[in-house]
């Protein structure tokens, strides 16, 4: 099947991101090695626990986007990197099965 085919069967999450106000400083994590900088504290950025999603022709997202293609149980589904960069994980279900759409 040709990449842009399959593309045309994705769907593409969309989501509103969020992020606390009171971002802080963290405290230093004794385990990472000295030239490692932790910008946000483990835990600090929330899952998406309830994707909602669009069709690939719906989607406000650019043709350059990159994407996380997933395809299970004869069902496809995309996922934004720009917004799993802001949130890292993305709780699914693919029927009766979890799924976890990690970057």
């Amino acid at each position: 099947m040709q990449a842009r085919n399959l593309f045309s069967l994705l769907v593409i999450l969309t989501a509103a991101c969020w992020m606390p106000a009171s971002a802080q400083e963290p405290e230093p994590n004794p385990d990472l090695p000295d030239e490692f900088k932790q910008l946000v504290p483990r835990g600090y950025i929330p899952a998406i626990d309830d994707p909602q999603f669009v069709g690939a022709g719906e989607a406000e997202i650019d043709d350059e986007a990159w994407v996380l293609g997933v395809a299970l149980d004869g069902k496809a589904k995309a996922y934004s990197l720009n917004l799993l960069n802001r949130h890292e994980v993305v709780n699914d279900r693919f029927g009766d099965r979890p799924v976890a759409a990690v970057w």
